[in-house]
C-alpha cells in the first residue's frame, strides 16, 4: 500500500513539474512580448502617429518609460520562475533576460533624458 501511494505521489510530482515548466515558458514568452510591444510602440507607432494626433512630444517618451518598467518587471518575474523550478534552460534564459533588461534600462534612460529636456 505504501508503494502505491509513493507511485501516486511520483506521478503528481511529475505532473506538477510539467505544469511549472509550462507556466515558466509562458511567463518567458509574455516577458519577451511585453518588451517587444514596448519597443514597437515607443519607436515605430508613437513617433509616426503622435504628430498626426497632436500629442505632445514628451508623451510618447513618458509612455515608453511606463511600458519599459512593466517589461522589466515581467522579465524579472520570468527569471524568478525559471530559477525557482530549476528549469534546464534557466542559464540561457538568464543571459537573454539580463540582456533584455540592460537594453530596456538604456532605453528608459534615453527616454528620461528626452522627457527632461
Amino acid at each position: 500500500m505504501d508503494q502505491a501511494n509513493a507511485t501516486r505521489v511520483g506521478v503528481v510530482s511529475q505532473d506538477a513539474t510539467k505544469q511549472s515548466v509550462g507556466r515558466a515558458e509562458r511567463t518567458f514568452s509574455f516577458a519577451i512580448v511585453v518588451s517587444g510591444i514596448r519597443c514597437l510602440l515607443a519607436y515605430v507607432i508613437l513617433p509616426f502617429f503622435s504628430p498626426l494626433l497632436a500629442i505632445a512630444p514628451g508623451v510618447s517618451s513618458s509612455f515608453a518609460i511606463a511600458i519599459g518598467a512593466v517589461a522589466i518587471g515581467a522579465n524579472v518575474f520570468s527569471l524568478r520562475r525559471f530559477w525557482r523550478i530549476r528549469h534546464p534552460w534557466r542559464r540561457a534564459v538568464t543571459v537573454l533576460h539580463v540582456a533584455m533588461i540592460g537594453f530596456l534600462l538604456v532605453l528608459i534612460v534615453i527616454d528620461v533624458v528626452d522627457v527632461i529636456s
